[in-house]
């Protein structure tokens, strides 16, 4: 639906209500766009085509910038539709780092001597839950980025000692690094305002590429299977624009038409965000001369065939070349608009920092009005920010089960399948937006944490809150024999039993805001949940006590031993945990 952008615009915190209460009527889609943009897509078991199930190392970081995802993307600062057809995120470069930054960086579980670890600095510092407003804070580094450093040292310390951090490195000396500040705001649910701004810490000038970066999530490719893959290939090309503004323009078969209009005359590079096979496989032939590393190698490399000269692709950024003074700051501005809600007013008038101002006043009022009066400005401001977290912490997940079994040979619904991860699983199709525990250490849901983020969310958003716990419990996740699924790795771990008790919390949070019980929320949940404490009671209580066994109850994931397989000593181990008392008795 197109916003009336003459309207008046509630303001203070009725304003963000609003939008809560616009987008669940469906009268404007004010969350198609948001924070959906994972953190860590490679080394993700859904990327894992490896005979071993060894996803760490079968996709690696070194892969990421030149192999094509198959179900999902990752960025820096990043957002997309709620489908994930379209993404935006920033890339950055020093001029002195071997590779573009485009995605965080950090250890693979044998790598780190703690396990997997990311190795950046980033914060989340603003977000509401229409993400009418976000902000976003990397800290980059001026010198080359120690990524041997950080493997070769961690590696050669045991898990007694600290663990190897890039502040320890001496990256950070004397400031020498830049503040790279990623705000959005909406002007309507599809006309997304991007404001970048780079404040050098450091004593001197510093050289900075900033490459605010748009693709497609690949879904034409042949390796597609033929159920998800797209009709058409969508594209990115350039088009003529007035003086001072660069443009392109955006045609996606389901998304629509859009327009991305970039302050400045500043040059727009194309490639394909298709995956390099020449450099990583060889032999194999690249689908296209361009390929998904191509800025990156006409950036770093000065490689200048390797973006298209017809400027088009699926893959496309602005290249802002700035000197940043010691203590300054460049600001680069950017408007994402689809092309129902353009007018012709300048994109980038008084009108466009003022929105921003407008939109964090909205944001002041509506978390004024969350907040407990008792709490002081410090406390609240650590609220604000944790649920901040919280907002940014949503990803769009996708997983076809029974494709991706069909990919691995072990479908169990088809001939000559083999035994391999998630078998059982054939039934799930994961196609939502979903509150991560971490979106690069645990870019994937885990059920039990997943009902626990239910409890802040319900604070500024109840119905995203419901919307999750109800999510589990679908017939496209829950498991026919009434199992929830538990988390990527193994969806048939048992997770604790805590969704009865998260959805009695949400149940009374909600009455408490609104006055009135959501019965239809219960009822759904009840039912579904009985069906998975039957699972309960029929796999996991074989002796008829009221005494669930196995999987992460007691010491979660640091139990001495899989309490879900067979005890290596034989017998069993029976446990009593005050978690089995939160189901519906």
């Amino acid at each position: 639906m197109k916003a009336d952008n003459n309207k008046p615009v509630p303001s203070e915190p009725q304003a963000e209500i609003k939008r809560l209460e616009d987008d669940k009527n469906k009268q404007a889609p004010w969350k198609k766009w948001g924070p959906y943009l994972s953190e860590r897509q490679w080394g993700t078991v859904r990327e894992d085509y490896s005979e071993n199930g060894d996803a760490w190392n079968f996709f690696t970081h070194d892969h990421a910038r030149s192999r094509a995802y198959r179900w999902g993307e990752d960025g820096i600062a990043g957002i997309s539709d709620d489908r994930q057809h379209l993404c935006f995120a920033v890339a950055l470069w020093n001029g002195r780092d071997p590779i573009l930054k485009e995605r965080l960086f950090g250890l693979t579980n044998s790598q780190g001597n703690h396990g997997e670890d990311v190795k950046e600095y980033y914060f989340y510092l603003d977000n509401t839950p229409s993400h009418a407003y976000m902000k976003y804070l990397y800290k980059y580094p001026q010198a080359p980025y120690p990524y041997e450093e950080l493997v070769r040292v961690n590696g050669q310390r045991s898990r007694e000692e600290m663990e190897y951090e890039l502040l320890d490195t001496g990256i950070f000396d004397e400031d020498r690094y830049f503040d790279v500040f990623t705000e959005y705001a909406k002007n309507s649910p599809e006309d997304i305002l991007v404001r970048i701004s780079a404040t050098n810490r450091g004593p001197e000038a510093a050289e900075l590429h900033l490459l605010p970066t748009i693709w497609f999530r690949n879904d034409w490719s042949s390796w597609i299977a033929s159920s998800n893959r797209a009709i058409s290939k969508p594209i990115l090309s350039q088009i003529k624009a007035p003086k001072g503004i660069s443009v392109l323009t955006v045609s996606h078969s389901l998304l629509g038409e859009f327009t991305l209009s970039c302050e400045g005359d500043v040059p727009l590079l194309f490639t394909e965000n298709e995956t390099n096979h020449e450099r990583l496989f060889p032999g194999q032939k690249n689908e296209s001369p361009y390929a998904k590393d191509g800025i990156n190698d006409f950036v770093v490399q000065g490689l200048s065939d390797k973006v298209n000269p017809e400027k088009q692709g699926t893959k496309a950024a602005p290249h802002y070349q700035l000197t940043v003074g010691a203590g300054e700051t460049s600001v680069v501005r950017l408007r994402l608009t689809k092309k129902s809600e353009e007018n012709n007013a300048d994109p980038f008038g008084d009108n466009f920092d003022a929105l921003f101002d407008k939109r964090i006043n909205e944001a002041d009022s509506f978390y004024r009005s969350v907040t407990p009066p008792a709490v002081s400005a410090d406390e609240a401001n650590v609220m604000r920010q944790a649920l901040a977290g919280m907002l940014w912490s949503k990803q769009f997940f996708f997983f076809d089960g029974d494709n991706w079994l069909d990919e691995h040979n072990s479908n169990p619904l088809h001939s000559g399948y083999r035994e391999k991860r998630n078998t059982e699983w054939y039934h799930m199709l994961n196609m939502d937006i979903i509150s991560m525990p971490d979106k690069w250490e645990y870019p994937w849901y885990a059920a039990w944490d997943l009902a626990f983020h239910t409890l802040p969310l319900s604070i500024v958003d109840p119905e995203f809150a419901k919307g999750q716990m109800e999510l589990m419990l679908r017939s496209i996740y829950l498991h026919p024999n009434g199992q929830m699924p538990a988390y990527e790795w193994n969806f048939s771990d048992v997770n604790p039993p805590v969704h009865a008790w998260a959805s009695m919390f949400l149940h009374r949070t909600d009455k408490a805001i609104k006055g009135e019980a959501d019965l239809n929320f219960l009822r759904s949940t009840f039912n579904k949940l009985l069906i998975n404490f039957t699972w309960w009671v029929n796999r996991k209580d074989r002796y008829g006590k009221n005494v669930f066994e196995g999987g992460f109850l007691g010491l979660d994931n640091i139990g001495i031993f899989d309490r879900s397989a067979p005890l290596p000593t034989g017998g069993n181990l029976e446990q009593l945990n005050i978690s089995s008392s939160l189901q519906p008795q």
